[in-house]
């Protein structure tokens, strides 16, 4: 096949307003054009996989890993201060059992932000520079990029490693510059999982939910953290009836109980607004003998 070269000096152009294929005289014809032609075959994209930064192994069977694979955003699941959670499908064309549904959190950039909370969750946490750490400290734009990048990476480590340790997290699929791709909590068709926060369960569910929250929640003081910022609105009721399970989202704040002087506060603020949530809804739990033995947990390691 060969190609004709041309230059802009060689057509005739009768009304400056026109160009392409009507500058050349060619609208009646039928052109095929492919205007994309490093583009997927069918989706928004090809797969995201290849260049990230990988979940743990194992992996569960369902990640798709094929750099054939592409991708589709199917809409918004929740917004939020610090970033979006999208619906993405990763599936391989062709190939009917290769097809996923994932949630993608893009965080935001710096400019768009909210910083007046960042203070106390950030501190006890370190970068190697003293320059970035007065960049951080003073808010500089330099500063709260260092933040965003921060914070957004510390999310994906934490769920790395509470996934390793058996804790009820999304899989982490992987971690690219401004999204982290995680496990789906919801059913095949794109119906999310309700946060706890919107329903009721049956009272007979109620001690069982709550042993599932107490069981988490002692393994993550055993590790010296808090969640930092811990309600109904952040855990997830996936399954219905005895398959019914807790799975707790939302760790960009992880808290060092220890390493931070306010972590004792934001355990103590956790253990509140859980065990308040189990009160109301007719299942009276002792708050204070579960923040006791959570900071028991958290300082038995020292």
């Amino acid at each position: 096949m060969s190609f004709n070269t041309f230059h802009d000096d060689d057509l005739e152009v009768i009304d400056p307003r026109l160009t392409g294929r009507t500058a050349l005289g060619l609208e009646d014809e039928q052109y095929a054009v492919d205007t994309d032609p490093d583009g997927p075959p069918e989706g928004e994209r090809w797969s995201s996989w290849d260049g990230a930064t990988h979940g743990p192994k194992p992996r569960p069977d369902w990640v798709i890993t094929d750099l054939g694979a592409v991708e589709a955003d199917l809409g918004v699941l929740k917004t939020g201060k610090e970033a979006d959670v999208h619906l993405v499908r990763r599936w391989v064309p062709g190939a009917p059992d290769r097809d996923v549904l994932m949630a993608g959190k893009r965080y935001r950039s710096s400019k768009h932000r909210m910083f007046h909370r960042d203070s106390g969750y950030l501190e006890g946490r370190r970068v190697r520079k003293s320059r970035e750490m007065r960049a951080m400290r003073t808010r500089t734009s330099f500063g709260k990029e260092l933040i965003s990048g921060l914070w957004a990476f510390a999310e994906f480590q934490t769920l790395v490693r509470l996934w390793d340790e058996g804790l009820p997290v999304p899989y982490p699929v992987q971690m690219s510059d401004d999204e982290m791709l995680m496990e789906f909590i919801g059913t095949s068709d794109g119906q999310a999982a309700p946060r706890l926060a919107q329903v009721r369960p049956d009272a007979e569910l109620l001690p069982v939910l709550f042993e599932q929250l107490r069981e988490a929640m002692l393994r993550l003081a055993e590790l010296g953290w808090a969640h930092g910022d811990l309600s109904p609105y952040n855990v997830l009721l996936e399954g219905e009836g005895e398959q019914a399970r807790l799975v707790i989202i939302d760790w960009p704040q992880v808290v060092d109980v220890i390493g931070n002087p306010h972590g004792p506060e934001f355990l103590e603020r956790d253990t509140h607004n859980m065990c308040d949530w189990f009160t109301r809804r007719g299942y009276a739990v002792d708050e204070g003998l579960l923040f006791g033995d959570l900071m028991a947990a958290a300082t038995s390691r020292w």
